[in-house]
């Protein structure tokens, strides 16, 4: 059975989210609910690289990410690379980052918060610590590691 390999059908328009990290492809497909979409999906999950470990892969067809949402997954696979498609060839390429913070897209763990009574968005400013990711609630003022978000787990 060696030389033997299966092949994923190319996209002609989309996004190519590569270098994830195994097991959290699915958690990725979640946060953004991408599979609520109508357009096909191709997810590869613990697939060899090769360096060496396992990785997860998304293709999303008709799809665009957005830098915005580049920065979101850097919350999930900081080493993540994002490829644009259009018609069938990568037209840009890029490593998601990190932001300095982020609005409005999780929700504070610390139920005294005053973002679980009040009218106001949630904003936290993120900092990497020895390879983690911490975030600090802009109105409490506490830190959480990146796991006290229900969102991303």
């Amino acid at each position: 059975m060696t030389g033997r390999k299966l092949k994923v059908e190319a996209i002609a328009s989309g996004t190519v989210i590569d270098h994830i990290p195994a097991g959290m492809g699915i958690r990725i497909l979640n946060f953004f609910e991408l599979t609520k979409q109508q357009d096909r999906i191709t997810v590869g999950l613990n697939l060899k690289k090769s360096t060496g470990g396992k990785k997860d892969l998304i293709k999303v067809e008709n799809t665009k990410f957005t830098k915005e949402q580049a920065q979101q997954l850097a919350l999930f696979a900081q080493d993540a690379t994002i490829n644009v498609i259009e018609d069938y060839k990568v037209v840009e390429k890029f490593k998601v980052t990190l932001p300095e913070a982020i609005e409005e897209v999780l929700s504070c763990p610390n139920t005294n918060c005053i973002t679980h009574d009040e009218p106001v968005s949630s904003t936290f400013y993120i900092k990497e610590q020895q390879d983690k990711v911490a975030l600090k609630c802009h109105y409490c003022e506490k830190s959480f590691h990146q796991s006290f978000f229900k969102e991303l787990v």
